[in-house]
């Protein structure tokens, strides 16, 4: 999709917060029916921030230290310590994106105490519902954070959307499914075009390219579908962010000196292709 940008239309920057890391992951963890399921397949784990001028929109909140030792993942940093380093006072937050509910995206909302959040209402729908009986559907999500997310409700600081949704100028919300009944992706009008984080629809690049689900899922059909949704709203394949892959840390720019490795510019183009892992 190409779009021209208007002289007046708000552009956003984004930085892509590489906060957790796996390096013991398998690809027979990451996907169905793989060939070389004992082969080492590294995962990241990102969350991110919008900002233009001094307006700031948080996109996922990352993964409570506790919750990732117990699942085998790594903590490089906390996204608190992330936002905070970006000049970020989570208590002045106001606006935060939560493009679905397992735990490695709902941690540390906490110290979000102004936030409003908005989520996509079939996931919560999903994550209450009789679904969760089952143990493969509920197995990455936690019920603590599922509590918090009800609480946040009964205090009018959650908002349940549509599944096509303006969030402000320039950022919009798409259901996709798949992954989980309720998965979201974000768009973002940026200086280089409109850029679409994939969240959890696009774990890796390889997904796309070779048009192959993930493990973790609630509707293959939806899964491989929502690959090509994601191509129509971004502006190119060098235009889309998935939420997990270590390819991310080499074809985008650091934010600073100071952040290499750890926060890159998501809105500037990469550096390469990214072909292979």
């Amino acid at each position: 999709m190409q779009t021209a940008m208007g002289k007046d239309q708000v552009l956003w920057e984004i930085y892509a917060i590489r906060y957790g890391t796996n390096q013991r992951r398998t690809r027979g963890e990451n996907f169905i029916l793989e060939k070389r399921p004992t082969d080492i397949m590294p995962m990241d784990f990102y969350c991110w921030v919008l900002k233009s001028g001094d307006r700031v929109i948080v996109v996922d909140t990352g993964m409570d230290p506790a919750k990732a030792a117990a699942h085998g993942h790594d903590i490089l940093w906390t996204p608190v310590e992330a936002w905070q380093a970006l000049g970020i006072d989570p208590a002045a937050i106001d606006m935060v994106i939560l493009t679905h509910a397992h735990y490695d995206h709902l941690g540390h909302l906490d110290p979000l105490t102004k936030a409003h959040f908005y989520m996509q209402a079939e996931e919560m729908d999903y994550v209450t519902g009789p679904w969760m009986q089952r143990p493969w559907f509920r197995r990455a999500y936690q019920p603590d954070e599922i509590a918090r997310l009800v609480h946040l409700l009964h205090s009018d600081r959650l908002t349940l959307h549509g599944r096509e949704e303006t969030i402000a100028d320039g950022v919009t919300v798409h259901w996709v499914g798949g992954h989980c009944a309720g998965q979201e992706v974000v768009r973002v009008r940026t200086a280089r075009g409109w850029v679409v984080l994939a969240s959890d629809a696009l774990h890796y690049y390889e997904e796309y390219e070779r048009g192959i689900p993930f493990s973790v899922a609630f509707n293959l059909s939806d899964m491989i579908a929502g690959h090509e949704r994601i191509r129509e709203l971004a502006e190119s394949d060098a235009h889309i962010v998935p939420a997990h892959d270590p390819r991310i840390v080499r074809i985008y720019p650091a934010a600073g000196e100071e952040m290499k490795g750890r926060v890159l510019r998501a809105d500037l183009s990469p550096t390469d292709a990214g072909d292979g892992p």
